[in-house]
């Protein structure tokens, strides 16, 4: 790393985009002797931020899976993004999943409580903290995921989480097991990394000083979310995310009388529906004749779990030297933590 890149990159935090791909296969291995007791037909998973992120992914991947393997029978999986448990970690046959990078945050501690207080089957991922010690206090599987670096941030952990809980599932026989295909996809994004981040890095020159606005289908719109939270927390800057049909039917009336510099992208699935798919075009039309810069990027590769994974590579380093065009460390998220300090005392 140079000396005028180390100055703002801290952390070093272009290591931890680059060694991203690599994160799978520990997750995994994290989670091969972990099994629950019991025949669960719903999977619901407690965790906020980036230790909720990865679980709108497992569940794109899960759902494509019944395409490729016709006796795979599907199941639920849900996200609680809150301090209780929703209704359905009460119905019988479910596996509550405590998800927390850090161990320490509070919602998720809470959900935690609850699940042990009401004798729910669950267990316990995280790097260590209270999530780690309840597990251990009330004798449930604790998975614990590694730190690489200091400063490593929860939301540079997808691969561990996504590893790790795919590997839960195919435990629990819930899901085929296509760990080796996803390892050897896994190889391909590292393959395609200086690529990546060449693209990442010209796109970052076009978004500075514009507001960006992520669009997918609706099959992919948590991708588009996914790029709008790196985009925050890299970036240090606002962005905004919706899906293709849903936003051609009111957001896209917003832009006839813009307040911000906006800079749509557009991730295109090409093997989207065909109506969807020739949506694309005339709504980047239409948005550049109201002055709205508009670039549409095709999801690349054939298998889901590629499509998503190059697109939030592309996001890590579009937000990554989004952060150096703005002199920002991308590592610190110092106004989640102040908030924490304050709701703390």
């Amino acid at each position: 790393m140079n000396l005028e890149l180390k100055k703002l990159d801290k952390s070093n935090f272009r290591q931890f985009i680059a060694d991203s791909p690599s994160q799978f296969e520990v997750g995994m291995s994290l989670a091969k002797k972990i099994k629950i007791k019991g025949d669960f037909q719903n999977i619901i998973v407690s965790g906020m931020g980036g230790s909720a992120l990865p679980t709108n992914l497992l569940k794109i991947y899960c759902d494509s899976l019944l395409k490729s393997y016709p006796k795979y029978k599907p199941f639920e999986i849900y996200i609680n993004r809150s301090y209780s448990l929703p209704r359905q970690s009460y119905s019988a046959n479910s596996l509550n999943i405590i998800s927390s990078y850090s161990g320490t945050t509070e919602e998720t501690i809470s959900s935690l409580e609850e699940a042990y207080h009401a004798n729910l089957p669950f267990l316990g991922l995280s790097s260590g903290g209270k999530v780690e010690e309840l597990c251990k206090k009330y004798k449930v599987p604790h998975i614990k995921l590694p730190v690489p670096y200091p400063n490593f941030q929860p939301r540079m952990g997808t691969g561990y989480f996504f590893g790790a809980m795919f590997q839960l599932l195919v435990n629990q026989n819930l899901v085929p097991d296509t760990t080796s295909e996803i390892l050897s996809l896994a190889k391909k994004l590292n393959s395609q990394m200086v690529n990546s981040e060449r693209k990442g890095m010209e796109l970052a020159r076009k978004l500075k000083g514009k507001t960006p606005v992520i669009y997918a289908s609706s099959k992919y719109k948590a991708v588009a979310m996914v790029w709008k939270i790196k985009i925050n927390e890299n970036a240090k800057t606002p962005a905004f995310w919706n899906f293709l049909s849903e936003a051609n039917h009111n957001e896209m009336v917003g832009f006839t009388n813009p307040q911000a510099k906006f800079f749509i992208i557009m991730l295109k699935n090409p093997e989207d529906h065909e109506r969807n798919k020739r949506r694309y075009e005339p709504t980047a039309r239409l948005l550049r004749e109201k002055g709205i810069e508009t670039e549409i990027l095709d999801l690349e590769g054939t298998d889901v779990f590629y499509k998503m994974f190059s697109s939030i590579n592309l996001a890590d380093w579009t937000s990554y030297y989004l952060a150096l065009e703005y002199g920002q460390d991308p590592t610190p998220v110092d106004m989640v933590e102040n908030l924490k300090k304050i709701l703390a005392s």
